[in-house]
């Protein structure tokens, strides 16, 4: 089968990502490059293919299996219905939009035309995620109770001093980091029901937040308690514990989940499992059967691109559909709405 030609609009870092991905695959290739700056016209003549200001001239000129939207947030909803009226497949990253209703625009779309696309929610195709994931659906933890996770960073200064927007609102670790946080969440418990949250910004004294805690209840009756935060000194973030991207710092010693059930708990991504053998085995007083789950790990953007080439074939439904990411834009939304109101907010759709 020959490769496929997969075009990307957008050659910021996301998108030189991809680029480096389609460059190292035996079974796809990179047709075309769109983006208006220069540094991506130089970026198409490095690897000899054409460039486009516009995506709408890619589209008309370039004739794309399939293309990558790394374009800016508030763009991906019309340049994802550009690809659809071309009947072209397409990859968008995440978020899905700049706001639920255009999110809602892209899944309608989606349904009315049948059309092939996918969300790059990159960790749905994780080994770690896969693995936690059949551990909690082969009834090990038994029943679900509880999530304890985390996203503790610290942003170094000249991370808003080279973008003093993200000191406003908008900007803060609620709508740009905890999006990843929720679809992991949504994998492996279900629709989240309802949150209430809190937001601090005491430390750095920004218009907008630097810590949130958030509680969820999930569908299920599953309830999770998650810390945010890009000022805290602290390495319990998928970045920094699941060694998926070597730009970070790794502690192979740090988990940023851990799922309880009634039979057993998960400690993610080291996979530590503390389980009882039988029902009747369980009480605080006995110990724990003690594994490891085994992991063999791997790039989850190279696994996502494989992936989104089997999406093109027709040979695999998107693992991340366009209704995957309205749901998440949903909840993160959610989540702004209970910090700034104080209030439980429900989810419409759970």
């Amino acid at each position: 089968m020959p490769p496929v030609n997969i075009a990307v609009a957008g050659a910021g870092v996301i998108g030189r990502a991809h680029i480096a991905v389609i460059a190292q695959s035996s079974q796809c290739r990179l047709s075309a490059i769109a983006d208006p700056s220069e540094a991506a016209q130089a970026l198409a003549q490095t690897h000899g293919v054409p460039w486009f200001a516009t995506l709408d001239q890619l589209l008309t000129t370039a004739s794309p299996d399939g293309v990558i939207l790394a374009t800016p947030n508030a763009l991906h909803v019309p340049q994802a219905l550009q690809c659809i009226a071309a009947g072209v497949p397409v990859l968008v990253e995440k978020p899905i939009a700049h706001t639920v209703a255009d999110a809602q625009k892209l899944v309608q779309a989606t349904q009315a035309h049948q059309a092939k696309v996918l969300i790059g929610h990159h960790r749905a195709h994780s080994p770690i995620m896969r693995e936690a994931k059949a551990v909690i659906d082969d009834g090990r933890l038994g029943q679900l109770v509880s999530v304890v996770g985390s996203a503790m960073f610290y942003k170094p200064d000249d991370y808003f001093t080279q973008a003093p927007w993200r000191r406003e609102a908008g900007g803060g670790p609620i709508l740009i980091n905890l999006i990843h946080e929720i679809h992991n969440l949504r994998m492996l418990c279900g629709e989240i029901a309802q949150v209430q949250a809190m937001t601090s910004n005491a430390v750095r004294g920004f218009a907008v937040e630097d810590t949130a805690s958030i509680t969820f209840r999930f569908a299920s009756g599953v309830l999770a308690s998650f810390m945010l935060s890009d000022t805290a000194a602290s390495a319990r973030s998928w970045e920094q514990t699941s060694q998926e991207n070597k730009a970070y710092a790794s502690y192979d010693d740090e988990d940023c989940y851990v799922i309880a059930g009634t039979m057993g708990s998960l400690s993610v991504p080291t996979m530590r499992l503390k389980t009882y053998a039988k029902a009747e085995d369980r009480s605080w007083f006995k110990p724990y059967d003690i594994s490891t789950v085994a992991l063999q790990r791997e790039d989850p953007l190279r696994l996502q691109m494989d992936h989104f080439i089997r999406v093109i074939q027709g040979l695999d439904a998107p693992l991340v559909s366009a209704h995957d990411g309205l749901q998440n834009l949903r909840v993160v939304e959610a989540i702004a709405q209970a910090a700034a109101s104080q209030q439980t907010v429900r989810l419409s759709e759970a």
